[in-house]
């Protein structure tokens, strides 16, 4: 059972009922939270994602590669019918560079940090919706069905999407800051 104190003044117990935490955990913990870790390296692993990504997808390769988890898609198939999977992927790849390319500027003007991650956060929901779309991203092995690399491959974009909400939140933050320091 874990027991929280509400109060800065007190030393937080975790673990066993009376136990303190580790102090040196504490110091830790705090020099991730000073410097802002999780959001440095959270953003910058999502720009090289997506930089990344949307190029690969101005590819032939890159665009081939998408068409069964595009046209099994009931939130995205008109994409590829509207546009054709070459022009189609292209654009997705243009607005993963766009999104990167918004983060990037949101470091330092957090108010454009907050479209860039809105963009990711519904291109992330589109896609990870494709894990329940797209034939064969679940197997059944034994009766029990498990993902299989396509279903792995897809479901990293559900936790992209948990990090696109913690971008979001955090960029909120420095913009509603940035504006009472004004």
């Amino acid at each position: 059972m874990e027991n929280f104190s509400a109060s800065q003044n007190k030393q937080v117990s975790i673990g066993k009922p009376g136990g303190m935490a580790n102090p040196s955990l504490i110091r830790i913990t705090k020099w991730v939270d000073d410097f802002h870790i999780p959001f440095a390296l959270g953003g910058g692993a999502m720009i090289i994602m997506l930089l990344w990504a949307g190029l690969y997808k101005m590819t032939t390769s890159g665009a081939e590669g998408i068409i069964p988890l595009v046209t099994n898609s009931p939130l995205i198939s008109w994409h590829f019918k509207l546009f054709g999977p070459y022009v189609g992927s292209d654009l997705i790849g243009a607005t993963e560079i766009t999104a990167a390319i918004f983060i990037i500027i949101g470091f330092i003007r957090p108010q454009v940090g907050i479209v860039g991650t809105f963009i990711t956060t519904i291109m992330f929901f589109i896609t990870g919706s494709m894990v329940i779309t797209t034939p064969d991203s679940i197997v059944m092995v034994n009766g029990m069905g498990y993902m299989s690399f396509l279903g792995l491959f897809l479901f990293k974009d559900i936790v992209s999407l948990g990090l696109s909400f913690y971008l979001l939140s955090s960029f909120r933050r420095k913009a509603l800051s940035a504006e009472r320091n004004k």
